[in-house]
């Protein structure tokens, strides 16, 4: 397992989630919007030290920056796939369209 990526892939994770903007949370951590890119894009591993912060910021512990959270991912789907069973032929279409454009990056 890359434990490199799957602490800067919970990072962005997290910044998402508790809905700060790369700007905001480059300011919480004392770092540039740049450094926050660099590390979310996994070209920048953060130091012990910067790690402690970013787990400070986010009121967690580094053992739950590495914990892989699949439980909600699959709670989503779930969700997500009975939205879908209701749906008409035209609102499946719709709903792929819209996924696509989402998605794309």
């Amino acid at each position: 397992m890359n434990y490199q990526k799957l602490i800067t892939s919970n990072i962005k994770e997290l910044r998402l989630k508790n809905g700060l903007t790369q700007e905001q949370f480059a300011e919480k951590i004392g770092i540039t919007v740049n450094g926050v890119s660099n590390i979310e894009r996994n070209r920048y591993q953060p130091t012990a030290k910067m790690i402690d912060k970013i787990c400070t910021a986010f009121g967690i512990t580094p053992q739950e920056l590495l914990t892989i959270d699949s439980s909600a991912n699959e709670d989503l789907i779930k969700n997500i796939n009975t939205l879908l069973a209701n749906c008409s032929p035209r609102q499946l279409k719709k709903t792929y369209e819209i996924i696509q454009i989402l998605i794309k990056k």
